[in-house]
């Protein structure tokens, strides 16, 4: 919204600013780190006011995890609120994967806010159930992979890009959306299955925020694109003042979420910002580099699909309890030590995705 200040510019003034991503984007950090640190006290106040009990704790979970019990959750409005009012605010209204993305990542949060709010009124862990939320992620995702394809370049549309071998496009045909719906929905549960100790999901979805906030950026600029040796997508660039403000909202949800954690982000957070990931790595033509940047969420999702095929067909478990972060939780490691450990291996692996654009 405040781009349109740059018509009271003559170009040489202060307004002439807003006309520049970078600018814009610091102005969308603060922004939704000042909305985090003012309105989450009140909310968290009003979320356990509202909840009584809090989030249900599952029975078969870890024993330290019994201590949570209280803790009110969809703490998650307050990241999409700081994301979307900030968004809102610095970024250009006539860019079309802007809208995509927010698209998505509201459709996805209004799914796991109706999950939180079933189990936190009934005091159930199991939610909507889980066909009903499946289909309804592929819904959004039918949608948003459309929306992305039409606003690619005519060159691009239904080609997969490939991270190293820079040269080659695959061209998917009919396939491509599918092949999106995918890769929205796969990282919207990825990050769901991630969020299950404090702390643990929302800082490698900001590092792996930070990442594609770059990756976007230099994909938007022909200059950029024709150095790292990439595809010009125009346009995308800014989408850094989507990730910009999700960066700060993330930092002002983090003050709150930090263990111990004062409140939970719940699916309304975790499905919001799983999809947006996928949708900015649709947006991008980036898909495959969110296995990489986003390889913690892999992990983690691969844990849980892996521990259910072996066991519906062996009857045993490979990890002690999934997704992989409860594993070591049952190895006795504390929990901060797993979150700061995986903290680190999201940074890791956000720098090696980061590397690929300039790889020949």
């Amino acid at each position: 919204m405040l781009y349109w200040l740059t018509a009271l510019s003559d170009g040489g003034d202060f307004f002439n600013l807003f006309r520049y991503i970078t600018f814009r984007a610091g102005g969308a950090f603060l922004t939704a780190l000042v909305f985090g640190f003012v309105f989450g006290k009140p909310l968290i106040n009003v979320l356990r006011r509202r909840q009584g009990k809090g989030q249900p704790i599952r029975d078969d979970g870890p024993e330290g995890h019994l201590a949570k019990a209280g803790t009110p959750t969809m703490g998650g409005l307050l990241i999409v609120g700081a994301l979307l009012f900030s968004t809102l605010m610095w970024a250009r209204w006539d860019n079309s994967f802007v809208w995509m993305v927010l698209f998505v990542t509201l459709s996805f949060g209004l799914i796991g806010f109706a999950d939180d709010y079933a189990k936190v009124s009934k005091q159930n862990t199991k939610g909507v159930p889980g066909k009903l939320r499946l289909a309804l992620g592929f819904a959004i995702a039918i949608i948003a992979a459309l929306w992305a394809s039409w606003s690619h370049p005519v060159e691009l549309q239904n080609q997969l890009a490939m991270p190293v071998f820079k040269n080659v496009l695959i061209n998917l045909g009919y396939l491509y959306v599918p092949f999106c719906i995918c890769v929205i929905v796969g990282a919207a549960n990825a990050v769901n299955l991630t969020d299950g100790l404090d702390g643990l999901a929302i800082m490698p979805v900001m590092i792996a925020a930070g990442a594609f906030g770059i990756i976007a950026y230099a994909v938007g600029r022909v200059d950029f694109s024709e150095y790292l040796d990439v595809h010009y997508v125009p346009g995308t660039g800014e989408i850094l003042i989507f990730t910009a403000a999700l960066f700060g909202g993330g930092l002002g949800f983090l003050w709150y979420n930090a263990p111990p954690a004062a409140v939970f982000m719940g699916d309304t957070g975790s499905l919001a910002l799983g999809g947006a990931l996928g949708a900015i790595a649709v947006a991008t033509k980036h898909e495959l580099v969110l296995v990489i940047i986003g390889g913690l969420f892999v992990a983690e999702a691969l844990s849980v699909i892996i521990q259910v095929l072996y066991f519906k067909r062996t009857g045993k478990r490979v990890f002690l309890m999934a997704p992989i972060h409860h594993h070591y939780e049952k190895k006795g490691w504390a929990e901060p030590t797993i979150v700061i450990r995986f903290w680190i291996i999201s940074l890791i692996l956000a720098m090696i995705g980061l590397a690929t654009l300039k790889v020949r």
